[in-house]
């Protein structure tokens, strides 16, 4: 089964927008959602920080401002 990695963090409204995006698609493109918060990883926090909502599909990545109901869906599309 596809894995989506969702870089995210707590009180982050523009994350709350993409998880619900991301659920949302779930219903007709099947995949395992792995939240990760940054702030329990020193290396997320690092790298992820000013990306968040980030997302990873396979080798397909989005950040915060390519995070979007059609780039999502796209991404998806490409790698089921």
């Amino acid at each position: 089964m596809l894995k989506v990695i969702f870089y995210t963090k707590e009180v982050c409204s523009l994350c709350d927008d993409a998880k619900a995006l991301l659920l949302m698609l779930q219903h007709d493109y099947p995949f395992e959602l792995e939240e990760r918060d940054i702030y329990t990883n020193d290396a997320w926090l690092e790298e992820y920080q000013l990306l968040i909502p980030f997302v990873k599909i396979n080798d397909t990545t989005l950040d915060c401002e390519q995070v979007n109901i059609v780039s999502l869906e796209e991404a998806l599309k490409e790698n089921v």
